[in-house]
């Protein structure tokens, strides 16, 4: 085995120090400058010059401020008497300087005070890494993000004016159909008043039909307004307690119907986070499918229940109704669509595409598990929300 040569020591008192940090600050690729302590450079390397694009002859004896950017010497003229006076040790910042082709040059510098034998202060060292390449990108990235912005914004307003163009065509639809409606019924109750005995048993059912007609007719009116409330009203959200709103809502129910034999069981101290106008309405609709739907039946119980996790609120809400098969699942929350005829207790086909928009609204999802002749169970998913977390973005 051959005998590894010596190496040289590390420190070598014949060696010229000097000479040895002009070769690394000559050979070093990144940018090097030795500066005095009145801001004048004393001497640059290679790397340096081609970073400015100017010979040295043309840097050396010149003030830093010369060849700073002009929105950047106050920040320079800070940085060195923090340096002279002590302040800081090192200086470790970006700074923009010019080129000599009057392009911005972003540099990182790395400054560091040098002293003598005697501790005395006598010029600084300063390293010079050009991040224009990178200030670049994030002032790209900076940009794309306002004009992101600005487009969300403009979004927001047009999705507003389009809100409030679309609330006012409905209630402005709404209140045309009404007057029509109101003459028709009550015409029809004149005739039914005046001159029910003339007519025959078939001229009686017509009249009868016309009057319920002009009652569906004003149902999905309201549920027409209903639903452009549940797409476009502005939410306030906040604390709601959703066991007291589905107890209203079926107290409201066996209220209007004191006859049935109709149960509403609700589970107590179910806590959500949202408007409590749509809540209701949507508690409204859900319970008032139930029961419609279980009018059939000569006794009934429809519960609401529901568990509290860390990601949500999710509730069910259960009938003994007709039910539906669940092929036709999917037409289940779209407008207009009836699964059921209006002896079963068919309505405006709005309630449950007005229940699926204010859960959507929410943030959440809604979905049916159904058995004809069984009963239906709906199901609704809510993240938990709280004050700092707004819902529903893209209306707020």
């Amino acid at each position: 085995m051959s005998t590894p040569a010596a190496r040289a020591p590390l420190h070598d008192p014949d060696r010229d120090d000097s000479q040895l940090f002009r070769l690394a600050m000559a050979s070093s690729g990144i940018g090097m400058a030795i500066v005095d302590m009145g801001g004048h450079w004393c001497e640059v390397n290679p790397a340096f010059e081609k970073m400015f694009g100017y010979p040295a002859s043309e840097l050396i004896g010149h003030h830093v401020l010369e060849f700073t950017h002009p929105e950047d010497i106050e920040l320079s003229r800070g940085y060195m008497r923090s340096l002279v006076d002590g302040s800081i040790p090192v200086l470790d910042a970006p700074k923009r300087y010019l080129r000599r082709d009057g392009s911005v040059l972003w540099a990182h510098l790395n400054v560091a005070m040098m002293h003598d034998d005697a501790g005395a202060r006598i010029y600084m060292i300063a390293q010079v890494r050009d991040i224009s390449a990178q200030m670049q990108a994030e002032q790209a990235l900076q940009e794309l993000n306002r004009a992101l912005e600005r487009q969300v914004a403009e979004r927001i307003a047009q999705v507003r004016e389009a809100n409030q163009q679309l609330r006012q065509f409905a209630y402005g639809v709404s209140h045309d159909l009404r007057g029509p409606l109101r003459a028709i019924d009550g015409f029809a109750t004149q005739l039914e008043r005046h001159a029910a005995q003339a007519l025959d048993e078939t001229g009686r059912d017509y009249l009868q039909r016309v009057r319920d007609n002009a009652g569906r007719m004003s149902a999905l009116i309201d549920g027409l307004l209903e639903l452009s409330r549940a797409i476009s009203a502005d939410l306030r959200p906040q604390s709601v307690d959703l066991s007291l709103l589905a107890e209203w809502v079926g107290a409201e129910l066996q209220d209007a119907d004191p006859e049935r034999q109709a149960r509403i069981d609700v589970q107590p101290d179910l806590h959500g986070y949202g408007d409590e106008r749509m809540l209701k309405t949507l508690f409204t609709q859900l319970l008032g499918n139930a029961w419609k739907f279980s009018a059939q039946r000569e006794r009934v119980q429809i519960e609401v229940r529901g568990t509290m996790q860390a990601q949500g609120v999710q509730l069910s809400v259960r009938d003994q109704g007709c039910g539906f098969d669940m092929a036709y699942a999917d037409k289940l929350f779209e407008p207009f669509q009836r699964l059921h005829g209006q002896a079963e207790g068919g309505g405006s086909g709005l309630g449950l595409a007005i229940a699926q928009r204010i859960v959507q609204r929410h943030g959440g999802l809604v979905w049916a598990e159904s058995e004809p002749g069984v009963g239906s169970v709906f199901h609704l998913s809510f993240p938990v929300t709280d004050n700092d977390r707004p819902i529903d973005e893209d209306a707020e």
